[in-house]
């Protein structure tokens, strides 16, 4: 399993020639490093509504003519706007094509922005996505909660992707504890130093992983990681 970095909580992950992006906020972000319209993917899997994860998810599925997976309101608003979509909800799981969704719950809240109205865009969820015999959990957007452990005790995860970034979302300490309960042993740091309030030193939180037997991975956008 391949895994790239594009900034902010946006990743893809691939093996055996199947692509998957999560979260594609990139043109919005002047840290992702690449356009929406060099992504070649089979998939686009949102964890929530939030513009800095939905980001440019409706350009890249109607460019690869794929579907994007997400929490069920959300898929729904996705299929107003034109693309292929496949709804799904907390705790269920779906098979597709050389891949497997399985939704977790994640503490923070969804929302979709059309001008200046908001619309409810159905839970938060973090994301367990298996390819092959490794499974890469994205938290999404979550502060710290206790399932993390059951999360952990339920599945074999290879490698998780844990926001830091603190005001939003968990910061280091809470990250750090949260690897720990998901009896992960490599952790690649997001949601942090895109915007002022969530400025975070994902290397030194890294060194505090390893202290905790735990790699850290501190990517930069279009940086990789094979596992």
């Amino acid at each position: 399993m391949k895994i790239t970095y594009y900034g902010h909580s946006s990743m893809l992950v691939e093996e055996n020639g199947v692509r998957v992006i999560i979260d594609p906020f990139l043109s919005g972000n002047a840290n992702s490093g690449i356009s929406p319209d060099d992504i070649q993917v089979d998939a686009v899997i949102l964890t929530h509504g939030h513009d800095d994860h939905f980001g440019d998810s409706i350009q890249i599925a109607k460019r690869n003519d794929c579907p994007v997976i997400a929490v069920f309101e959300l898929a729904n608003y996705c299929a107003s706007q034109g693309v292929k979509s496949h709804g799904m909800n907390i705790g269920g799981s779906l098979a597709f094509n050389g891949f497997k969704v399985k939704f977790t719950q994640a503490f923070h809240s969804s929302s979709i922005s059309v001008g200046d109205t908001w619309f409810y865009a159905g839970l938060p969820a973090g994301v367990l996505l298996t390819m092959g015999d490794k499974t890469f959990y994205h938290a999404g957007d979550t502060s710290l909660f206790g399932d993390m452990r059951l999360i952990g005790e339920m599945n074999n995860i290879t490698c998780a992707a844990l926001p830091i970034g603190d005001a939003f979302t968990m910061g280091p300490d809470d990250a750090l504890l949260a690897a720990q309960w998901l009896c992960t042993k490599k952790v690649i740091p997001v949601h942090y130093d895109t915007f002022p309030p969530i400025k975070q030193d994902a290397a030194l939180f890294c060194d505090r992983l390893l202290k905790s037997g735990i790699e850290g991975y501190p990517l930069k956008p279009g940086e990789s990681i094979d596992i």
